[in-house]
């Protein structure tokens, strides 16, 4: 056995990379001292083990942050791995206005960077024009630790996320059109329909309305995140959650282009055609592989596919012939048709009508 004593106030993953190519099998580390939640995972899954202690003396580097609570909060506020999260908040920020699913300070973004402690974007900012200076960081009862600004006013409802969900560690809300359309609607979208989708998001959730920003909009979101990684916001918009802030985007940009895709395929008037259930296990299968969450991963009963209710996807209203089809009014009825109303315009027109 070989023991490595680290005296950083924040063990970050590359700190336990080093250690790990030192030969370390234990780490000692400093009574105050944190892990990033990478740098836990990192010792589970090479197994060191982990004890604390006392710092030997003068293992201080020069400049670093006082001993104490602050200090240590300050010290995690702006270690490496919190400067990528900021980074990264910053451009799914400026990819989610461009998407055109946030409007003026609308939507709001959070990563998990420690045990109690979370980043997240500040309040009334673009999310075009976010800046890695001006993030916050909150525990999770979403009192602010860190930041010069005041934390996004709905951290509330990324928190209950974070409490229910252990391994959640990114947080997007937006309100991407297509799948806000169905939020206000009272209407989730019908799966079993585009692979990607199945493997990705799947069966999504609808929560109750509450008003943003408040404890009990927080808790609407409680009962679904467990077996789901998008829920719908009633007459509000979408929450995700994932391993990464990007992949919580990504799942934002899947579930609103499948919202697209379908209000498009509702318009050709023809039926939407589903994967067979046997088919769609296959796919349910892969997600629980990727260790996406589902609700029908335990669920001997549920249904693989749920057909959507009749209206469930609009289809736009046609010209009906004799017998309620636009199919039964032939080439030759449809000119003259054409020709009758065009004379009558013309008719019109000259002043003979």
């Amino acid at each position: 056995m070989k023991t490595v004593g680290l005296k950083e106030r924040v063990i970050t993953l590359s700190d336990v990379e080093a250690a790990v190519r030192d030969g370390a099998t234990e780490l000692v580390i400093g009574e105050t001292a944190i892990l990033t939640p990478s740098a836990r995972e990192a010792v589970e899954l090479r197994r060191i083990s982990v004890r604390t202690g006392s710092a030997p003396a003068g293992s201080a580097p020069a400049g670093s942050a006082p001993a104490g609570p602050a200090g240590s909060m300050e010290a995690l506020f702006n270690c490496a791995e919190a400067q990528a999260a900021k980074e990264e908040i910053c451009a799914v920020g400026k990819k989610l206005w461009m998407r055109q699913y946030v409007d003026g300070n609308g939507g709001n973004i959070s990563y998990r960077i420690g045990p109690n402690e979370v980043i997240c974007t500040p309040t009334l900012c673009s999310k075009y024009d976010l800046k890695p200076d001006e993030m916050c960081m909150v525990d999770l009862t979403g009192k602010q630790l860190a930041g010069g600004k005041p934390r996004t006013s709905e951290i509330l409802m990324h928190l209950e996320i974070y409490k229910e969900v252990p391994e959640a560690k990114a947080v997007v809300h937006c309100h991407p059109p297509h799948a806000t359309a169905y939020a206000i609607t009272g209407r989730v979208p019908p799966n079993c329909v585009i692979p990607e989708y199945e493997v990705f998001i799947g069966k999504v959730a609808l929560s109750p309305y509450e008003t943003p920003g408040s404890q009990k909009f927080a808790e609407t979101v409680i009962p679904y995140v467990k077996t789901h990684n998008t829920v719908l916001l009633a007459n509000h918009g979408i929450v995700c959650w994932g391993d990464t802030v990007t992949h919580a985007e990504w799942y934002a940009e899947v579930v609103d282009t499948y919202c697209w895709t379908l209000m498009l395929a509702a318009q050709l008037g023809s039926p939407i055609s589903h994967i067979p259930s046997d088919k769609a296990a296959d796919l349910v299968a892969i997600k629980k592989r990727l260790g996406l969450p589902d609700p029908r991963h335990d669920d001997a009963e549920c249904d693989m596919c749920d057909l959507p209710p009749t209206g469930m996807i609009a289809i736009p209203p046609k010209s009906r012939g004799a017998s309620g089809t636009l199919g039964s009014i032939g080439r030759d009825e449809v000119e003259e048709m054409v020709r009758t109303v065009t004379a009558e315009v013309l008719a019109r027109i000259s002043g003979k009508g």
